[in-house]
Formats: structure tokens, C-alpha cells, sequence
């Protein structure tokens, strides 16, 4: 059987930590052979569907940061079962304590060489959803570093909410970084992940990472995820509405989330 179809078992203290700390490290969630076949299907869909060719000096902050290619799944065939695995939606279904999840959608965030740092910010800013049970699983296909750009979080500020209402950008990372070293927020984060490791962390949960000072792609897939039976807000800001009208299917607020891009999982 397909590692994607199979179960990863979790500790009642993984569970425990991931809602006290608003994230989890869990190694090895994929392996072997199916590693390196969705790593090389991962990388082929990122060069053959990335838009971005400007140099990195020509971008702004959050193009500086990573090139980001979005819902692989609908585009590529290959990339399909991979974003769809019961494994990984299963994984966020059991971190949060939800019966069952729906996907928000994927996204590809290959961090090149000499790439920016990724600026202090909170993933929920972007999503019209009234439920705080949304996760991300984030999963480097290659072995990384801190100095590829490793993912830090601010352990436990997913129990504020919203802190503010602010994009990716310099003045999320002036001000978020602000707010963790007022509040003495501790920051975590790996060393180092083996291919395969993935992080999972509520939407939340402030984080950022720092720019790519190697010579090696920082190749990381992700895959977002809320608790079934959420539904539609009126969306905070444009961002919000453009969410509403790509990944929700223009569903009106105060409907259910679950247009047929979000499919129940796990």
C-alpha cells in the first residue's frame, strides 16, 4: 500500500503539544521510493507551471522570499494524490482534534539561492473561515538548514487570535516582530529536516524564515487544511475576497466551505 493511504500514528502528547504550542515537528511522515518519486514530480509541476522571472533584486519583499506556485493538484495529475493523501489530512484532522478536514489548497514554496527571508506574518489573515482549526503541513523535499531558510515560530501565539490585520511584508515583520519580543514569545524551530520531516502549524501561529544564504534550492511543498463544517466569513481585506473568489468558489459568507476545490479528507 501507498504510504499516502496509510496512517501515521500519533502520541496523545504530540496532539497535546501541537494545540498547546500551535505547532508540531513530526519526522518521516513520507520515505523511501514515494519520497523521491513525489519530489521529482513536485520539482518538474514547480518549473513547468512558475511564472516568475524577474531576478531576485527586482522583487519586492514577499517576491523576494520564495517563488510560490498554488493548487498543483488541479493542474497536475501526478501531484493529485500527493495533496490528497489521507496521511497528511488525517495528521491535521488528529493535531487539531477534528473529525475530518477539507482542503484550502496546496502550494509549492521553493526558496532559491540568495532568496529573501520570509517575513513574520499569520497564514489566517488571508483565509475568509470562521474556525481557528486550519493547519498547514509544510514538507521539504531535500534536506534543509537554518541557513536554507527554516521555518520559526512564536511558540503559543495562536491563542491570540489575529494580532493584526497585515500581509506579507516589511511592515508584518517591524511590527509581529515587535509584538513577539514584547510578549517574550519563545522561538522554535529545527536545526535541521530530513526530506520527508514536515512541520504542521495552525494558521495562527506567527512565523517567519530567514533568507536562503546557501547555493542549494529550499524545495518545500504545503498543503492547508480546515475543520469540515466551517463556514464562509465576510471577507477583512482584499486579500480575503480574492481567497473567497479562487479558493472557495466565490461561496457567499455565512455558506458552508465546501466548494468541490475542497474536498473532505482523511
Amino acid at each position: 500500500m501507498s504510504q499516502l493511504q496509510e496512517i501515521y500514528k500519533l502520541t496523545e502528547q504530540q496532539k497535546h503539544d501541537c494545540r498547546l504550542n500551535g505547532h508540531a515537528l513530526l519526522r518521516n511522515v513520507l520515505t523511501g521510493d514515494e519520497l523521491r518519486h513525489y519530489h521529482q514530480v513536485i520539482s518538474s509541476a514547480v518549473t513547468r507551471y512558475n511564472t516568475e522571472k524577474r531576478k531576485i533584486a527586482e522583487r519586492d519583499t514577499y517576491g523576494r522570499a520564495f517563488l510560490q506556485i498554488m493548487n498543483l493538484w488541479e493542474v497536475d495529475e501526478q501531484v493529485r494524490p500527493f495533496t490528497l493523501a489521507k496521511r497528511f489530512a488525517r495528521i491535521a484532522a488528529d493535531l487539531m482534534g477534528v473529525s475530518r478536514v477539507r482542503l484550502y489548497h496546496d502550494q509549492a514554496l521553493f526558496k532559491e539561492p540568495g532568496g529573501g527571508p520570509t517575513p513574520w506574518h499569520q497564514d489566517q489573515y488571508y483565509w475568509p473561515l470562521d474556525t481557528p482549526n486550519c493547519i498547514t503541513m509544510w514538507m521539504p523535499l531535500v534536506d534543509i538548514s537554518v541557513e536554507m531558510g527554516m521555518l520559526t515560530f512564536a511558540t503559543g501565539s495562536h491563542k491570540q487570535g489575529l494580532v493584526e490585520n497585515l500581509d506579507i511584508s516589511d511592515e508584518s515583520e517591524a511590527r509581529l516582530e515587535a509584538y513577539v519580543h514584547n510578549h517574550l514569545l519563545v522561538l522554535s524551530r529545527p536545526e535541521t529536516m530530513t526530506a520527508g520531516d514536515a512541520t504542521f502549524h495552525y494558521g495562527n501561529t506567527l512565523h517567519q524564515a530567514p533568507g536562503n544564504k546557501t547555493g542549494k534550492m529550499r524545495e518545500v511543498m504545503t498543503i492547508i487544511y480546515f475543520a469540515d463544517g466551517a463556514h464562509v466569513t465576510h471577507p477583512n481585506n482584499v486579500h480575503q475576497e480574492a481567497d473567497r473568489q479562487r479558493w472557495l468558489l466565490g461561496i457567499e459568507a455565512g455558506k458552508l466551505a465546501a466548494s468541490e476545490l475542497n474536498p473532505a479528507l482523511g
